[in-house]
């Protein structure tokens, strides 16, 4: 059976002025191997390792070529060009790979390097996706504590942020966790706050909270130093909070609540001020 998408170790079975065709031993098809490809030695019943993909007529073909990416390998591919019905990815090969609007996760421009991997469609032909969840491995080497790098490939309003660890392992960014706006395709440094059953990461952006207590500590100070007061106090909204100094609510009830401890600070009705 040829396989789109892969290597495969195919036999000669003839030779024409288009090059050589090769066969499966199993079931006999073919596929025709360019003459462009042959180095003039191959004989029938040799064996050749190809990859198969579909040409611009949407035909089998063989390649002694390797793409970027093979079927469900997920990595970096350039967008090459754009149009109505998607995108162009350069993969290696004559043909650019497909990535259709539907399998996009954000929209990607020309020039762009995006984190994809190429799957078969409902017809069977060769194409991307980036919603590469179903492709990314489980079982890492990470433990909780660990600080990593990652890509943000989709955005989920229940869930938060699914990330590609390393661009190889399934991991979630939860949504308490986001204290500011990731961009699908952003790389962000991150840290693991836990390892579920199923080898999948849960992480996070910022320090343990004790560690975290104390930079969010000086980061209020630092605010203050530099505006004289903060304009709320720990009763404020959430969202007030995370867009004035990308913490949650807790995380700043504990920052005040360190500084107050201290006598940094001193808490008013409606705001907080430094204490000299």
């Amino acid at each position: 059976m040829l396989k789109l998408g892969e290597n495969q170790t195919l036999t000669v079975a003839r030779r024409t002025e288009h090059g050589v065709y090769l066969t499966d031993r199993e079931d006999g098809e073919e596929v025709l191997l360019p003459r462009h490809y042959l180095t003039g030695r191959e004989q029938e019943g040799d064996s050749l390792e190809v990859f198969l993909y579909l040409d611009s007529e949407d035909r089998p073909v063989a390649t002694t070529d390797q793409p970027k990416l093979r079927l469900h390998e997920v990595g970096r591919l350039t967008v090459c060009a754009t149009g109505k019905l998607g995108a162009f990815l350069d993969w290696g090969l004559p043909k650019d790979l497909f990535l259709p609007y539907a399998n996009q996760t954000t929209p990607v421009r020309k020039g762009q390097e995006i984190l994809c991997a190429p799957i078969l469609d409902k017809s069977g032909r060769l194409a991307a996706t980036m919603n590469v969840y179903e492709w990314l491995e489980t079982g890492s080497r990470f433990r909780a504590g660990d600080w990593t790098e990652g890509t943000a490939y989709e955005k989920s309003g229940n869930f938060g942020i699914f990330v590609a660890v390393e661009d190889r392992y399934s991991a979630l960014l939860p949504r308490k966790e986001l204290t500011r706006d990731v961009a699908v395709g952003e790389k962000l440094r991150v840290r693991v706050t836990r390892v579920l059953p199923d080898g999948r990461l849960d992480l996070s952006l910022r320090e343990t909270a004790v560690r975290q207590m104390d930079e969010d500590a000086e980061k209020l100070l630092s605010y203050l130093s530099k505006n004289g007061t903060i304009p709320f106090t720990d009763k404020a909204e959430p969202s007030l909070i995370r867009n004035t100094f990308a913490m949650s609510k807790n995380e700043f009830k504990r920052a005040v609540g360190h500084l107050l401890k201290e006598g940094r600070i001193a808490i008013g009705t409606d705001r907080i001020e430094k204490k000299d």
